[in-house]
């Protein structure tokens, strides 16, 4: 599975933080939303996917839940792209 995150936007802090973003799958680019913790626990992220992101994904033949497994271990491995101007630093404890 080839796929790849680009975040839009963080809100938040290093405590917690709601993700939106995008990402691909093999050409076809999905949105999706995702609260990351951190600390309490260790590093912990829940990403969400609408229904129609559900349904268009399994038209495509994908296994939904596997695409959202892929998506989280990409967002807590750091393995995405960022808006110019968001650092990591403003989101990521060291």
């Amino acid at each position: 599975m080839n796929l790849k995150v680009h975040i839009n936007n963080i809100h938040g802090s290093q405590m917690a933080a709601k993700i939106t973003g995008k990402f691909t799958l093999d050409d076809h680019t999905f949105r999706f939303n995702a609260i990351a913790f951190g600390r309490i626990g260790g590093q912990n992220v829940g990403a969400k996917l609408s229904k129609t992101t559900e349904k268009e994904l399994e038209k495509l033949g994908y296994d939904v839940e596997e695409v959202i497994l892929s998506l989280q271990s990409n967002l807590l491995q750091g393995d995405l792209t960022l808006p110019e101007g968001l650092k990591r630093e403003s989101f990521v404890d060291d």
